[in-house]
């Protein structure tokens, strides 16, 4: 399942595309337009203006295609231009679709009345629609709770949909046809939950641990909730505990440090180790540092999450890194050039390392001598284990 979260590759995320209305405003813009290169012709036109039809009496229907495709455009009424600004506006000589494009459905400073004044004129049909990615109606004020609004799920599922039967189109359009389907990973399903071979995985796991009986109850959705509830009571369990173990290792860790740890460095190398801290917080919490002088290089005791944090920035990152091990980094700047991967357990550092085990004290001094005879072996004898 923690497999499952990894973020996944899509063309809108590599992008940094749609954190901004405008951009997707153009998306959708190009969907709308009849003879735009999807080659669609007016489907998207049909399938936004039928949702908006749903939210309308039976007796007051707009028309479904016909409309040319604006963006950008002033609905200020009043002589002073460039104060209102409707995202995409459909328009044919008898109705006018006014959408504004948001996260959630709110108007966030525009004037519903500016806009849908615009759209009848010319005794135009007008009517205003909020398009967006969540409806928060707490959130719809000021004119904008008269609006239709209209989800993304709603309108890209119904592509999907009408895509997923249309095998011509797919083969004549395989390019178009992948876009659509990250636009609607990306903004109606987000990424995959599971690839089918970790949905098979998971039925043989669930059918393993006596909770295939889940799968035979009706109400779907309950079933689902109360297996939620319950893998996140065990989750949020298993982080408080496990924040708990981090806190014991730094601890013990720390302990190891002073004065043991500083004793043994200290005679290997004439005194560089001066103090021993551990008060960094955040990302860089569950670290020892050995604070240095004499233009020597700080040294970090990592682990867990810090020591993970520390090998995606190190220049030559640890491969296959096995972070129930202490790692020692060496500082840099305002980073590190240099990150070992030690056997030394975490089980050992919480339940008390022996003063005779020097496993990390020639780590250490083998870092320290690194830097200062570049070029040159150490002259201090490595234990077997990690590559240094």
């Amino acid at each position: 399942m923690s497999r499952s979260l990894a973020e996944q590759f899509n063309v809108f995320r590599v992008m940094h595309h749609g954190t901004h209305e405008k951009q997707l405003s153009n998306v959708f813009a190009w969907l709308l337009r009849v003879d735009a290169t999807h080659h669609l012709g007016d489907l998207f036109q049909r399938i936004l203006l039928l949702r908006v039809n749903k939210a309308r009496p039976s007796g007051d229907q707009l028309p479904l295609s016909g409309f040319r495709v604006l963006q950008e455009v002033d609905t200020t009424i009043t002589a002073e231009p460039g104060k209102d600004i409707a995202d995409i506006v459909l328009l044919r000589d008898d109705t006018a679709v006014m959408i504004e494009n948001f996260e959630t459905s709110d108007g966030h400073g525009h004037d519903y009345e500016s806009y849908r004044t615009y759209g009848s004129a010319n005794e135009r049909q007008s009517v205003v629609v909020m398009l967006c990615v969540r409806r928060e109606r707490q959130k719809l004020s000021m004119g904008w709770e008269n609006a239709v609004v209209v989800a993304y799920s709603e309108v890209l599922d119904d592509l999907r949909t009408h895509l997923d039967t249309d095998r011509g189109w797919r083969e004549e359009n395989p390019r178009q046809n992948v876009f659509i389907n990250e636009l609607v990973d990306q903004f109606v399903e987000g990424p995959q939950a599971m690839t089918v071979q970790d949905q098979l995985e998971f039925i043989k796991t669930m059918c393993e641990t006596g909770e295939s009986a889940r799968y035979g109850r009706r109400n779907r959705e309950a079933v689902a909730a109360e297996f939620a509830g319950q893998v996140a009571q065990h989750a949020q369990r298993q982080f408080e505990d496990s924040r708990k173990t981090l806190g014991l290792i730094k601890q013990s860790l720390r302990r190891y440090a002073e004065p043991t740890l500083r004793v043994l460095v200290n005679e290997a190398t004439g005194g560089v180790v001066q103090s021993v801290s551990a008060n960094f917080q955040g990302r860089w919490e569950w670290s020892t540092t050995l604070v240095t002088g004499d233009g020597e290089p700080n040294i970090f005791l990592a682990f867990g999450p810090t020591a993970a944090t520390e090998n995606e920035r190190a220049p030559e990152p640890v491969s296959d890194p096995d972070y129930s091990r202490v790692f020692v980094a060496r500082q840099a700047g305002a980073g590190i050039d240099r990150i070992v991967q030690t056997d030394v357990s975490l089980g050992e550092v919480i339940a008390g390392i022996d003063p005779d085990d020097d496993r990390l004290g020639l780590t250490v001094v083998a870092l320290l001598q690194e830097n200062t005879e570049e070029g040159e072996t150490a002259s201090i004898a490595l234990p077997a284990g990690p590559s240094y």
